[in-house]
């Protein structure tokens, strides 16, 4: 009797080996070992939310940059133009202050204070809150209001002497101040006092 007939293209096993747990390469030599754990070694922490957590003191800051430096003052800040802003405020309040009281041939309270206000105001809107610079705007307050009382009786005595404004600042200066001394009263170095308080509030307003 003739012997049966192999079907072909039995599977065989590769190389001699035996499939294991139903991998038919496994164990086999000169393979590579599966690969177990993590394929990539220890790994960093995971982030925390921080991008800098981790990083020892002293070490710079990302990027190849040194610590971030701290940012400049700011510009309203600044003492000595503060004060020069107060000075010129004072000057030009005083002098539409003195235009109103040679207008109407009195002093207003009301006027007083905005002189005061608007020097306190703006010096501080530049020089901030520092205690010198409203000191100086409640200081040249009162200056600007002595220079709108000067200005509102020299208008008194142009309108008087029939003679331009201009010459009797010029040329009659002393006679002005004569003036100022003979008609100050207690209500004078009232305004002086309404003119500082204004100040220190519109110093308080612009902070």
């Amino acid at each position: 009797m003739s012997q049966p007939v192999q079907p072909p293209n039995q599977p065989q096993q590769p190389f001699g080996g035996q499939p294991v747990d139903g991998n038919p390469y496994a164990g086999q030599p000169g393979q590579p070992a599966a690969p177990t754990g993590n394929p990539y070694g220890q790994q960093p922490p995971a982030p925390t939310g921080n991008p800098f957590a981790g990083q020892q003191p002293g070490q710079g800051a990302p990027f190849g940059g040194g610590a971030p430096f701290a940012p400049a003052p700011p510009a309203r800040n600044n003492l000595l133009l503060g004060v020069a802003v107060a000075l010129g405020a004072a000057i030009v309040a005083g002098i539409l202050y003195g235009v109103i009281a040679g207008s109407i041939e009195r002093e207003v309270g009301y006027a007083a204070i905005g002189v005061g206000f608007l020097v306190g105001f703006a010096a501080s809107k530049v020089g901030g809150s520092n205690p010198a610079v409203i000191a100086a705007s409640a200081v040249f307050s009162i200056g600007g209001v002595y220079l709108g009382q000067l200005i509102g009786i020299s208008m008194i005595l142009s309108d008087l002497a029939q003679i331009p404004f201009s010459e009797v600042v010029g040329d009659h200066f002393d006679t002005v101040t004569k003036a100022w001394s003979e008609e100050a009263d207690f209500m004078t170095y009232v305004f002086f006092a309404i003119g500082a308080i204004g100040a220190v509030g519109g110093a308080k307003k612009a902070g």
